[in-house]
């Protein structure tokens, strides 16, 4: 979701180039130039940051400004996702990730794996620094529940009998531990109390599964052009999402538990379609506007917040722009 299409509010305007500042010196501060080229490149490649503009806005939100270790804190959390991603790069066997060769496909997969610890650890060291040991503590442990989630996801490889609950737990692991953590932060920044920011985690949590169920969505319905990369990604490494899981036929089912492994472009394409052509869309869709409403009612009180304005119009921002992106 571009960034251009939100509310325009300077204090977020202003913030969010210094988060980039923040995540290119993160990024680029190893001693060693060969791992600041590949972890540069790959940050500088961006993505929708919205986990800074969250982290970001809930900060301004509480403080009536945004504090300078709450972009310290952005860029942890975007720095973690990165790394996060070099290892996913890395099982999937991907070659590119936003119009960038993968470290794992540019120089193997031993290195891919040093890569992305260094951009992890880095991120809690600098929050450890800059921020608090509690930031450094709630980032590390949102990288256990990245771990987590991984693994959870790695054992139902290829599982048509995968439940729709054990694909929102992983995700909630994985996705939901990022915003869950930057929503934390957001608040440890504005030296929030504490019902304050279990109810801004709670946004968190919600939101990155508003995320990730939309993102498995579009994986499923909308095309290469619009995503950057080849639709149907998900089955053809055998992870059966939750929109999938839903909306699977028993004769879809039959065709994933034969074929799961082998299952051939022809096949996939016309799975897709069935797909397309069922209930899938407007059922994840249906669920995702409860989602998005259950998101929102999450947020604490603040009256009179332009800031918290956004973050509670930003789940069913979110929401529309994924659907205008189905094809």
């Amino acid at each position: 979701m571009p960034i251009t299409t939100m509310p325009t509010i300077p204090a977020l305007a202003n913030a969010l180039p210094r988060v980039e500042d923040e995540i290119r010196q993160l990024a680029t501060s190893s001693r060693l130039p060969i791992v600041n080229s590949f972890a540069g490149r790959l940050t500088a490649a961006g993505g929708k940051r919205l986990r800074s503009v969250v982290l970001l806005a809930g900060s301004l939100a509480l403080a009536g400004e945004v504090p300078d270790r709450a972009v310290t804190a952005a860029a942890c959390v975007e720095l973690l996702h990165a790394g996060s991603l070099v290892h996913d790069d890395l099982m999937d066997g991907a070659v590119e990730r936003r119009g960038v060769r993968t470290v794992n496909a540019e120089w193997g997969p031993g290195p891919a794996v040093l890569v992305g610890d260094f951009m992890l650890a880095r991120a809690s060291q600098a929050a450890l620094a800059s921020i608090s040991p509690f930031a450094a503590e709630q980032l590390a442990a949102a990288v256990t529940d990245l771990v987590e989630g991984q693994v959870l996801e790695v054992l139902d490889l290829y599982d048509v009998h995968r439940s729709p609950d054990g694909a929102l737990r992983s995700i909630a692991l994985k996705t939901g531990a990022l915003f869950r953590v930057g929503c934390v932060l957001a608040a440890h920044c504005a030296s929030a109390p504490e019902e304050v920011t279990t109810r801004l985690s709670e946004y968190g949590a919600h939101f990155g599964l508003l995320f990730q169920i939309l993102d498995d969505l579009l994986d499923l319905t909308s095309s290469a052009e619009r995503l950057g990369k080849p639709v149907g990604n998900d089955i053809r490494q055998g992870v059966y999402t939750f929109p999938l899981l839903r909306s699977l036929t028993e004769g879809q089912r039959e065709l994933l538990a034969e074929r799961g492994r082998d299952l051939g472009e022809t096949e996939l394409a016309g799975l897709l379609a069935g797909l397309r052509a069922g209930g899938l869309v407007p059922e994840t869709v249906a669920y995702c506007r409860n989602l998005a409403d259950q998101t929102a009612q999450a947020l604490p009180e603040v009256p009179g917040s332009e800031a918290l304005d956004v973050l509670r119009r930003l789940p069913v921002a979110y929401l529309d722009w994924a659907v205008s992106q189905i094809a």
